[in-house]
């Protein structure tokens, strides 16, 4: 029988290897290893105190609570769920570079908590929101639901089984990272568009670039799946695959209500929910599933960060990581 990536089993043999795209993947990554320390915040707090409205402070202040356990439930979810069941060692080595990203993020969100919240009970309450607040509990559970659904999957001998995990990788790359985590960048550039929190945007740059490559990987390996077993996504399992699409939204819908409930001046609920449809068409897209929305991108700053500052990136920042040059890294050119 020819080698399957979702055939049960823990492949560990790396030549000849099966899918180099994943090795690939997984060089790249490692080249574009960046760390906390290099994230400057010092204008921040001045920009927290003295520049930003009671609307903007709210706005960061949901962000963050939502930033204090993102990221460590998709690093869950990896090492539970996913890891398991890619059976290509090359895959692997991807996502156990994925999950020291993870880590690197979990570690920026907690300096940054430590930065813009220096008052130990409101750290401790926005560690706590994803019970408290009734937005982020929203999202949490969501991420949960898709959790459950493989926990106890131990091996994937059915179809069914393999359509299960495929939609467990589907939510933490398409609506996770890909919708939930993309939100969430929108309102910082939202922000760094106004001159604002240089450094919370600079490490975003990171970050960004780090959960772009996710969910590349991620569809890379879905779509590799499908071409193996041709009659895997069937319609029913796309009639899925919108329908948690739709949930996602909503459930971002409602975060946004909560995080914009004070008026933040230039960003519109009405340009959010376009934004976020605009979004998932792009993940639909890359599922080859036809468009829902068929909407554009109602904000230009992020259309700039999608296409001129990874650019940059990529054709300036990377060399100095491959020779070894340590120092801060500044993204506050003009593009």
């Amino acid at each position: 029988m020819s080698h399957k990536l979702l055939k049960p089993g823990f492949d560990l043999t790396l030549r000849p290897m099966k899918y180099p795209v994943f090795y690939e993947m997984y060089k790249n990554g490692i080249k574009n290893t960046w760390t906390v320390e290099e994230v400057d915040f010092s204008r921040d707090l001045e920009h927290l105190h003295q520049r930003m409205t009671p609307a903007e402070k709210h706005l960061i202040h949901r962000l963050v609570a939502f930033f204090a356990t993102g990221d460590s439930i998709v690093g869950n979810n990896l090492v539970i769920n996913l890891y398991q069941h890619l059976n290509a060692p090359e895959a692997r080595l991807y996502l156990s570079r994925q999950l020291f990203e993870e880590a690197l993020h979990v570690q920026f969100y907690l300096t940054l908590l430590d930065t813009y919240l220096p008052d130990i009970e409101q750290r401790a309450e926005a560690f706590r929101a994803i019970e408290t607040i009734p937005s982020i509990r929203k999202k949490g559970e969501f991420c949960f639901k898709w959790m459950d659904t493989i926990n106890e999957l131990r091996s994937l001998e059915s179809r069914e089984d393999r359509r299960r995990f495929l939609m467990n990788l589907i939510c933490f790359a398409g609506c996770i990272e890909g919708l939930f985590f993309f939100a969430a960048f929108a309102y910082v550039y939202f922000l760094r568009s106004k001159g604002l929190l240089d450094g919370l945007a600079a490490g975003t740059n990171w970050v960004f670039r780090d959960e772009s490559a996710h969910i590349a990987f991620a569809f890379k390996a879905i779509e590799i799946a499908r071409r193996e077993e041709p009659d895997l996504f069937d319609s029913q399992m796309q009639e899925l695959v919108i329908g948690m699409m739709e949930e996602a939204i909503e459930c971002e819908l409602g975060f946004a209500k909560d995080v914009l409930e004070q008026g933040v001046a230039g960003l519109s609920l009405k340009d959010m929910e376009q934004y976020l449809k605009y979004v998932a068409d792009t993940r639909f897209d890359a599922l080859e599933i036809p468009r829902q929305y068929n909407v554009r991108n109602p904000f230009q700053f992020m259309e700039l960060q999608d296409v001129q500052e990874l650019t940059n990136f990529f054709e300036k920042r990377v060399s100095a990581y491959q020779t070894g040059i340590s120092g801060s890294v500044a993204f506050d050119e003009d593009f």
